[in-house]
């Protein structure tokens, strides 16, 4: 299957946003985490995935410390009016203190993290800002009641939430319509489908599934090329030594299936959760991250790829026999 002959469905953004690619690109990795990064090959991926319909594009302040906003800001300029920029706020890294990896959500730290991603990105308004993690702490009501201000003040367009649980979902939505919550989910990361995804479904807010490819482990990847030392999965339980060779094992599941329908682990991973997300009524925008135009392509390709009945039900219980937490 090739990525070529694909026409991307598109799913609306929240409840009254605009129509984006039904699959997104997560750009951390062009920057930072997943070790060493070819600059001109990732700005290649960027243009490719609008070629093929992907519209909105995932970045952080944080990742590489502002890098990453600054990587995109050319790309943005060229395509500004076809391009959804998401960025998060939330975390106290910063050029001077790179490690410091508290939190803040406080309506000062909001006001001026603003102002650091659009001056970093060169837009004048994002489009989707959302808060990275609680800081468990601030109120919802101050935090995202400065989120609405920049509503207001036309610096952001419309509102996200990242990890966040059911309860915190709907309190926030109450202070301000949340258009997108970036949470992980894949076949091997469920936790969110109990209560999350219900009450995201209810309220018109949609799914962006981070790490759908398990940060890589869902390709088997990972483990075939090795983790290089500034590789930062290196330190996450279900990429340990301890762990490996069951996880593997259940990789091992995912490709059986792939071989036998003639594509690859990552695109059954892909599929699975649309077809996962379709069963359960809810918007789904999920955003790989990748590096690299092949991968993109084959990421893309997933999306017309249907799942049967007896393929979703092998891979059901997968995620219950994942050895590790996700992170």
């Amino acid at each position: 299957m090739t990525s070529e002959i694909i026409t991307m469905p598109q799913v609306q953004l929240g409840q009254s946003g605009p129509m984006i690619g039904a699959q997104g690109l997560g750009c951390m990795g062009m920057s930072e985490f997943y070790g060493e990064t070819d600059e001109a090959e990732s700005r290649a991926t960027l243009e490719r995935a609008l070629e093929l319909g992907v519209t909105m594009f995932d970045t952080a302040d944080m990742y590489g410390v502002g890098a990453n906003e600054e990587f995109l800001a050319s790309f943005l300029a060229a395509h500004r009016d076809e391009v959804i920029i998401g960025t998060k706020f939330g975390y106290a890294r910063s050029p001077e203190n790179p490690n410091d990896w508290s939190l803040d959500n406080r309506p000062e730290f909001i006001r001026a993290a603003v102002d650091r991603s659009l001056k970093r990105l060169g837009v004048d308004a994002i489009d989707l800002y959302y808060m990275h993690r609680r800081d468990g702490v601030t109120p919802l009501e101050d935090s995202v009641g400065a989120m609405a201000d920049l509503v207001t003040s036309g610096k952001v367009k419309w509102l996200g939430l990242s990890a966040v649980n059911a309860e915190e979902l709907r309190a926030a939505h109450a202070i301000h319509p949340i258009s997108a919550l970036q949470s992980e989910w894949s076949i091997f990361t469920r936790d969110i489908e109990t209560e999350i995804v219900p009450a995201a479904a209810e309220l018109g807010v949609t799914i962006v599934p981070y790490s759908p490819l398990g940060r890589g482990m869902l390709t088997g990847q990972a483990f075939a090329r090795g983790l290089t030392g500034d590789d930062a999965r290196q330190n996450f339980p279900r990429f340990s030594p301890e762990n490996r060779d069951a996880n593997m094992r259940l990789v091992a599941k995912i490709e059986e299936i792939a071989s036998a329908k003639g594509v690859t682990s990552a695109q059954i991973a892909l599929a699975w959760l649309y077809t996962q997300s379709g069963k359960l009524k809810a918007k789904t925008v999920p955003i790989p991250g990748t590096r690299k135009r092949a991968r993109l392509e084959e990421n893309v390709s997933a999306v017309p790829i249907a799942l049967t009945a007896e393929e979703m039900e092998a891979l059901e219980p997968l995620a219950a026999a994942v050895q590790g937490i996700a992170v």
